[in-house]
């Protein structure tokens, strides 16, 4: 016969491994996604970090600590500060317009218009197209003798060649490639607006724009906030279109910071370098990734 004692330690300890296994069981299932960002993200980070501090071979290979020698020639370098600058340059140009134009266009395949819907398909296009083949199309275009471009302007200009335009052209296909999520998005936002308080609002006498920036506008406020944070995350990180296009030229023109750590990196051998500008524009997005989302409870309306 077993005793009362035994039953309570065997309903005890019973207890003891369901409550274990409830508590593991969440990690458990954790696991997978935390061993793909610890080895594909949060190592090379720190590994990154750790390099920015010391001197590394041509390989790579760390070689000696030598504390923040790396950020103050880096601070020091007129290359970088130039890289500094036209990156800053690069995500002003392009995040303003792709939103701008991602907006009009959502606005203007939202009315209800004849054949709209081929024209939602064409606005998607540059979605499905890679930035490496759009790259390729483009630099065929801006050719100064066989491009498309100086054939139907009647011009004669380098747009990739001359300084004054080749960042310019850069941040025209980078905006053509965004324009298209930025349609997607902000037009499945639209949908989302009740059609019963314009319909109200229209009863009312309220005209277009003043439905559009009183109501619309508004309403689709978190997906803009959205938009405009992924924008300029990404034109940050603009790499492929520069590479083909521009390779960083002409006379560091369009040098961007993701390209100048390419440089850097793999074409001098400098790879703690590298690391450190690598640092920098990540605590540079952080900086403004946290001065986006402070103000995003004053521009941005949660319905």
């Amino acid at each position: 016969m077993i005793s009362k004692k035994q039953k309570i330690s065997k309903l005890e300890s019973k207890k003891t491994k369901t409550s274990l296994k409830a508590k593991l069981e969440p990690y458990a299932f954790l696991f997978p996604s935390l061993l793909i960002f610890g080895l594909f993200v949060y190592y090379p980070f720190f590994k990154t970090l750790y390099m920015s501090f010391g001197l590394t071979n041509a390989r790579g290979e760390f070689q000696e600590f030598i504390g923040l020698q790396n950020y103050v020639e880096i601070f020091t370098s007129p290359d970088f500060i130039n890289s500094l600058i036209v990156t800053m340059e690069f995500v002003i140009m392009t995040t303003i317009p792709s939103v701008v134009i991602g907006l009009a266009l959502a606005l203007l395949a939202n009315n209800k218009i004849k054949g709209i819907g081929i024209s939602k398909v064409m606005y998607a296009v540059p979605i499905a197209v890679s930035s490496a083949s759009a790259a390729i199309i483009w630099r065929i275009i801006f050719h100064p003798s066989i491009g498309m471009l100086n054939n139907i302007l009647k011009t004669n200009i380098g747009w990739l060649l001359d300084p004054k335009w080749a960042l310019l052209s850069v941040a025209f296909v980078t905006i053509w490639m965004n324009a298209g999520v930025n349609f997607i998005f902000i037009f499945a936002g639209l949908k989302n607006v009740p059609q019963e308080i314009l319909e109200s609002s229209s009863i009312d006498g309220a005209r277009y724009f003043t439905k559009l920036f009183k109501i619309i506008m508004p309403m689709i406020s978190p997906t803009l906030f959205f938009m405009v944070f992924m924008d300029i995350m990404n034109a940050f990180q603009s790499f492929g279109q520069i590479n083909i296009l521009t390779n960083g030229g002409p006379g560091n023109s369009t040098n961007v910071l993701v390209f100048s750590i390419y440089r850097e990196a793999f074409f001098n051998g400098r790879f703690d370098t590298a690391s450190a500008q690598s640092i920098i524009l990540f605590i540079l997005m952080a900086v403004i990734a946290m001065f986006q989302f402070s103000y995003e409870k004053k521009g941005v309306h949660y319905s």
